[in-house]
């Protein structure tokens, strides 16, 4: 058996924060976005809350890519 490696704290808490701040910019704008798009062209509540919908979906992908290339940068377990 292989021995687990110790967590690295400092690179966990970087990554960790990075990625929390990253999803909560990219979350608000996909939301806003639906919501001015919906309301720009007048298109009702229900087209809004779709794109919404859509908007965060692409937003939720966009964070995986990001938490790939935090810890592909910081690895989370010491001594990588």
């Amino acid at each position: 058996m292989s021995n687990p490696k110790p967590a690295a704290q400092g690179n966990i808490l970087t990554v960790v924060s990075a990625v929390v701040f990253v999803a909560t910019q990219v979350l608000g704008v996909a939301i806003a976005a639906g919501w001015a798009i919906a309301g720009l062209f007048e298109l009702g509540n229900t087209i809004g809350y779709a794109l919404m919908v859509i908007f965060s979906g692409a937003g939720i992908y966009m964070i995986r890519g990001f938490w790939k290339q935090a810890t592909a940068c910081e690895p989370l377990a010491a001594g990588e």
